[in-house]
């Protein structure tokens, strides 16, 4: 099979979604996701995992602009509980600029949701996981934790996750978007945390990644939770796939916050300094570390 040209980005190397060129200006980013319930509300479910799935769409620098569902359920389980997980997904995806055109559900014991998302990028103006530059800040536009918290949170902490878990990444596009020539790597946080995400953006770029633990922005109840040895599945997941490329000199709560895996989580970004000053103002944004010449390797200090 012959390679298609309009194939901008696809699996070599792989990214956070697919793109493929329509005309000059326009192309098509494809990506999906799905996963069983990590909170118990039907509403949230559906609106975290409809956030989850069009983040990969923003971190290209896309527009949302349709989608369809990817369900299992079991048979048992009540109609108003499913009809509440499409009606928040669809919620969601209406407020990231797309509408639910459809979809597929099947039956099976766990219950399981997401979509596919379709966006439109400008093929000049795509952003991706490698092209870092020494000097660039690295800039994060939600706070971390949200593995620990859902697993041992208080309800109070559980809330404040869920709501950043159901916050879409569409102005945090935005605010890139604005400032795009100067915007050199994109990535979006989730499963394999900060840690493991932000190898993949310093192996891409050629570049180190030094991260600041200390000024990492954290969901309440985060860090006494890492302190105190809380540790989901994924940790060891995610310092298996970062191994031997992190050099660590900060402490074992911070390291274990980065290689928490998150779910709907916000953007990591490598910026010139000056957007990195304009942004982090406005006060959406964190400066969390920077980037530097030298063997590909994330630091965590």
């Amino acid at each position: 099979m012959g390679f298609d040209p309009s194939l901008l980005v696809g699996l070599a190397p792989f990214d956070d979604a697919a793109v493929y060129q329509l005309t000059d200006d326009l192309a098509l980013v494809s990506t999906t996701d799905f996963f069983p319930p990590l909170v118990d509300d039907p509403s949230d479910f559906g609106a975290i995992a409809a956030a989850n799935a069009c983040s990969d769409v923003f971190a290209m620098g896309g527009r949302v602009v349709l989608a369809v569902n990817i369900a299992a359920f079991p048979e048992e389980l009540p109609r108003d509980v499913i009809a509440a997980i499409f009606a928040s997904a669809s919620e969601t995806v209406i407020a990231a600029g797309g509408t639910i055109a459809g979809g597929h559900t099947i039956r099976n014991p766990e219950p399981i949701f997401g979509l596919a998302v379709q966006g439109v990028v400008d093929p000049r103006h795509i952003f991706r996981k490698g092209g870092a530059r020494p000097g660039d800040v690295a800039i994060l536009s939600k706070p971390i934790g949200t593995g620990l918290v859902t697993a041992s949170g208080t309800d109070e902490q559980k809330s404040e996750v869920i709501a950043g878990m159901r916050t879409l990444n569409k102005k945090a596009a935005e605010d890139l978007r604005r400032y795009a020539i100067d915007v050199h790597a994109v990535t979006d946080v989730t499963g394999y945390g900060l840690a493991g995400h932000g190898w993949e953006m310093a192996e891409r770029s050629g570049m180190k990644l030094i991260i600041d633990t200390m000024s990492l922005p954290l969901y309440s109840g985060a860090h006494d939770l890492a302190a105190s040895g809380t540790r989901t599945g994924g940790d060891a997941r995610n310092r298996s796939y970062v191994g031997d490329h992190a050099f660590i000199t900060a402490c074992e709560t911070y390291v274990a916050l980065c290689m928490d895996p998150q779910t709907s989580g916000g953007l990591l970004a490598a910026v010139s300094p000056h957007v990195a000053h304009e942004l982090v103002g406005e006060g959406a944004w964190v400066g969390i570390g920077s980037f530097e010449s030298g063997t590909p390797v994330i630091e965590l200090r």
